[in-house]
């Protein structure tokens, strides 16, 4: 079973299928769509079929860098975003709670950075799922 509710590789989901599966959470979802749009300017919403262990997921991305990645689970969504060493080292001074603390502590060290993936259900996961958004970008920002 993939990790997205999206698991056939020749269909692409549509609004109203990811909102059937998301329920409540898409509102949440659109909240996190229209926040990063807000703060950070264009970002384009693409899909992409990851493989049979992932499905689909959906990329935002500003450019040609991904600002993160949203996988559809019934009921929720699954964010994930690549932190780069400066940006993990600086959510030690961002306030982030200790368990996101410890799930970037916590995350495989590659090339690109540390994946950190989190489950969003409710306002207040989405207020954190933000607060990543905002240490990749602040470290994006360093970089351009």
């Amino acid at each position: 079973m993939a990790l997205s509710a999206f698991d056939d590789k020749s269909h692409r989901p549509e609004a109203a299928e990811v909102a059937v599966v998301l329920g409540e959470s898409t509102a949440l979802l659109e909240g996190l769509i229209s926040s990063v749009w807000a703060s950070y300017g264009l970002i384009d919403q693409v899909w992409n079929y990851a493989g049979v262990k992932i499905g689909w997921s959906m990329r935002l991305k500003r450019g040609d860098r991904i600002v993160l990645y949203v996988t559809p689970q019934a009921g929720c969504f699954l964010v994930g975003v690549v932190l780069g060493e400066r940006a993990a080292n600086a959510a030690h001074a961002s306030g982030a709670p200790e368990w996101l603390l410890a799930l970037i502590d916590a995350a495989p060290r590659h090339r690109e950075g540390r994946g950190v993936r989190m489950t969003v259900k409710t306002g207040d996961d989405l207020a954190v799922a933000l607060m990543l958004v905002s240490l990749k970008m602040a470290k994006t920002e360093l970089d351009l």
